[in-house]
């Protein structure tokens, strides 16, 4: 078998980085919490682009209802844990690459430990885990940590990125003293303020907040990789212009169409209230 060379297993990425810029990424470390069905893929594609250290977290299990949007999800990954799966496919791509696992997931007793060294963090958590979502943004913003999170909405992505000095995610989605469909409301339209992914829904039957269930596509997954990591490298070499919350953007490949968005005052702000108006009367008995 032939020895692997990190310089040589990374050289195309050179041009858009610099030699010196692929070896600071060598020496990088993300968080990724969650390996479900974006959470996997973002791990796969950042160590693609030669990012050397990550912190992975991640309690659950392959099953048949993964196949249609998870990349470690095949038949003989039936029953395996998610994070055991990934983590090999991650040392076949680079061996050298350094693994902090949590395979117990984030919780209020490891999270300072998941998020210690760590240079940014990406989102990876299930779209219900609002609580620990919560605890986890609020660690990161007190340790100084930015936040990459993209959503796969509809046939397509939308991308937050907070910085720990800039509009926290709390005032930004206004998640307190809500209960679980307010939450799952809030950030649903926190998200993707557009809604682009709303009006082509073929069955609506298979969409229901309180039953925490909707329909997901392995397309939508990878384009959140894709975007995510974009954001994350530029994050991690300090260069590229980059619009925090309350910025969003989000594109929808089934509409070929990409909006930009600016919501200041985040979950206060009036189109922000009327949407989360709008989609209660849609969704409160489904």
């Amino acid at each position: 078998m032939r020895s692997f060379d990190y310089n040589t297993a990374f050289s195309r990425n050179i041009g858009w980085v610099t030699e010196n810029e692929q070896e600071r990424l060598r020496n990088c470390r993300v968080a990724i919490g969650g390996l479900g069905g974006v959470g996997g893929v973002h791990l796969l594609t950042l160590a693609r682009l030669g990012i050397g250290k990550f912190n992975v977290a991640d309690f659950d299990t392959f099953d048949f209802v993964n196949f249609n949007r998870q990349v470690g999800a095949t038949m003989s990954s039936i029953d395996r844990p998610k994070i055991e799966v990934l983590v090999d496919m991650a040392r076949d791509i680079n061996p050298e690459i350094e693994l902090c696992l949590f395979p117990e997931g984030i919780s209020t007793k490891n999270i300072d430990e998941f998020l210690d060294g760590v240079d940014v963090y990406v989102d990876g958590l299930d779209f219900f885990a609002f609580d620990i979502r919560r605890k986890t943004f609020a660690t990161c913003r007190a340790k100084g940590i930015p936040v990459v999170t993209a959503a796969p909405l509809g046939l397509g992505t939308a991308i937050l990125v907070f910085s720990p000095t800039g509009m926290s995610c709390e005032d930004y989605f206004g998640f307190e003293g809500c209960d679980e469909f307010e939450m799952a409301i809030r950030f649903l339209v926190g998200l993707s303020p557009a809604i682009l992914q709303r009006g082509y829904v073929a069955d609506m039957s298979r969409v229901s907040l309180h039953e925490r269930r909707g329909p997901s596509s392995i397309a939508s997954c990878q384009l959140c990789a894709g975007v995510a990591a974009v954001e994350t490298l530029k994050l991690l070499l300090g260069r590229g212009k980059i619009r925090y919350a309350p910025w969003g953007s989000q594109f929808d490949a089934y509409r070929m169409k990409y909006v930009r968005t600016w919501r200041p005052g985040g979950h206060k702000n009036p189109l922000q209230r009327l949407m989360f108006f709008l989609l209660r009367q849609q969704l409160r008995y489904r």
